[in-house]
């Protein structure tokens, strides 16, 4: 673990927070925590880890308040561990290490909203076809937790985009220039004017981007979307999914792509780069078709 070398550590916040989550696994945990695994096998066995040190981490991360340890088993106890506020309030520090790394180790270090077919975050993020959603909740329009999957429908689509704006002049600056941001109002309404198909298809259809509600919500009703868009400015979608994304204008936001999800929650087909938004729709109903 990091160790404080002099006084001045005492009052650097950066010191101090290393102390906690400077080790190599401790932020490893929280990534696979927010993923859905919560038990101690299930940790060792996805980190490959030691008995030894995952227990030593995972104290660590208790004492901290980062992880709660709660019972699931009484006979013998058995327990499993959870974010707490102050955990998920790291989810933003895992999503600025991987973008970070995506930009800068495993690409060429330019803002981009998209990547190319070959690369290994196209790989990474196709990898999670067969995987599933864990329990989480994003923001409706109306500032109220939903599902990103629907539990009425067979499937849902779920597509990410960058960000969608009423107006031109609410966009970041230069976001015109980042290649891949441009056209989400175009996706929106393709899907909007597409949404009979879907739904005879057997499928739900949410958009999600790191926008605010009322982002969203003054989008939605400029262009009269008869569906919703679920806000995740919290980011736990995209740290339970590893989720590309860049940074414009302050803000963590999704790249593009579309994600068909079966109502026990398993990702069945995973588009990634989406590099024709009208195109991408298409594809998306037909993966809805194929997987019914």
């Amino acid at each position: 673990m990091a160790q404080r070398t002099s006084l001045h550590d005492a009052s650097c916040a950066i010191a101090q927070s290393l102390d906690v989550v400077g080790d190599w696994w401790t932020l490893l945990i929280v990534r696979d925590t927010a993923h859905g695994l919560h038990r101690f096998e299930e940790l060792q066995r996805e980190l490959g880890v030691s008995r030894k040190v995952l227990a030593e981490r995972l104290r660590l991360l208790v004492d901290a308040g980062v992880l709660s340890r709660e019972p699931y088993q009484e006979r013998p106890v058995r327990h499993e561990y959870r974010l707490t506020p102050r955990g998920r309030a790291l989810l933003p520090v895992l999503i600025a290490l991987q973008d970070w790394g995506d930009t800068w180790l495993l690409g060429e270090g330019e803002t981009t909203a998209t990547t190319a077919g070959a690369s290994a975050e196209a790989e990474r993020v196709r990898a999670l076809t067969g995987t599933r959603v864990p329990p989480l909740t994003l923001t409706d329009l109306d500032g109220a937790p939903r599902d990103p999957v629907s539990p009425d429908t067979p499937f849902t689509v779920l597509y990410c985009f960058p960000g969608a704006y009423a107006r031109e002049d609410a966009r970041p600056p230069g976001w015109a220039d980042i290649p891949g941001a441009p056209g989400c109002t175009l996706e929106s309404c393709t899907y909007r004017d597409g949404l009979a198909e879907f739904t005879a298809a057997g499928a739900t259809v949410h958009g999600v981007s790191t926008q605010r509600p009322d982002e969203q919500r003054a989008f939605a009703d400029a262009e009269r979307l008869r569906f919703p868009l679920l806000s995740d400015a919290d980011l736990a979608l995209a740290a339970a999914l590893r989720l590309p994304t860049f940074r414009a204008g302050g803000v963590s936001r999704l790249k593009r792509l579309t994600l068909v999800i079966d109502r026990d929650r398993t990702v069945r087909q995973v588009l990634y780069p989406v590099t024709d938004v009208v195109a991408g729709v298409a594809d998306s109903l037909r993966a809805v078709r194929a997987a019914g």
